[in-house]
């Protein structure tokens, strides 16, 4: 590896790092905890079986899981100036990746939540327990514990998704690394560069995933 080389990796890996601070882990983070409360509220429609809405959150999940993520981004970004909405590229990546995310790890909570067997929520009946005190103290926690694993691969895939948000020009790590690609035309080395940052973020957040599991299968221990 040359000077000129090593003077390039070494001077962009704080400008792609701290785009990756700033915007990569913010609009992953803001997304995820929107798409979990979608995901939970779209799962407990379709557990509870409400007429009106079960179909509508069907039709939602078939229609994001059916279609490309980027396609979603540009329709948002894009798309809906041609109707007079405008949004910022951070404001639209926000909307499209927590409505995308939000169908996923709907289907991952309705699983978990169908996984309690129904025993409990008849015992629950028994004691004297509401539907939402049933909920809230015996389904949810135990979904939870089941849903936490693919929540935390979901979470990481996030991560690297945010990638595509470059294409409507949010400045995030990976558009980062294009621009210094196109200053400086060492591309494979930048490339790879970015793509040890990603590797680093979803490796930390793999290690807070075994760790949460490992709590969770403790407390769960000790509750049964």
């Amino acid at each position: 590896m040359n000077e000129r080389l090593l003077g390039i990796l070494t001077d962009s890996f704080s400008r792609i790092l701290i785009p990756g601070l700033t915007m990569t882990i913010p609009l992953t983070v803001i997304s995820f905890a929107l798409a979990m409360v979608i995901a939970v509220a779209v799962a407990l429609v379709q557990f509870a079986h409400v007429r009106v809405l079960t179909p509508l959150a069907r039709f939602y999940i078939w229609v994001i899981r059916g279609t490309p993520l980027l396609v979603q981004l540009f329709v948002v970004f894009y798309g809906l100036p041609d109707v007079g909405i405008i949004l910022e590229p951070f404001t639209a990546a926000v909307i499209v990746f927590s409505i995308n995310e939000g169908a996923y790890c709907a289907e991952t909570m309705r699983a978990a939540l169908e996984s309690v067997p129904a025993g409990q929520i008849e015992a629950g009946y028994c004691v004297g327990m509401s539907y939402l005190q049933i909920m809230r103290r015996i389904v949810l926690p135990q979904a939870f514990r089941t849903a936490f694993p693919p929540l935390s691969n979901s979470l990481i895939a996030m991560v690297k998704d945010t990638s595509l948000a470059s294409n409507i020009t949010v400045m995030e790590m990976f558009m980062a690394t294009q621009r210094i690609a196109a200053r400086t035309y060492e591309m494979l080395p930048l490339y790879c560069e970015v793509g040890l940052i990603y590797l680093l973020f979803s490796t930390v957040l793999t290690w807070l995933q075994r760790i949460g599991e490992k709590r969770l299968a403790s407390y769960g221990a000790v509750k049964e």
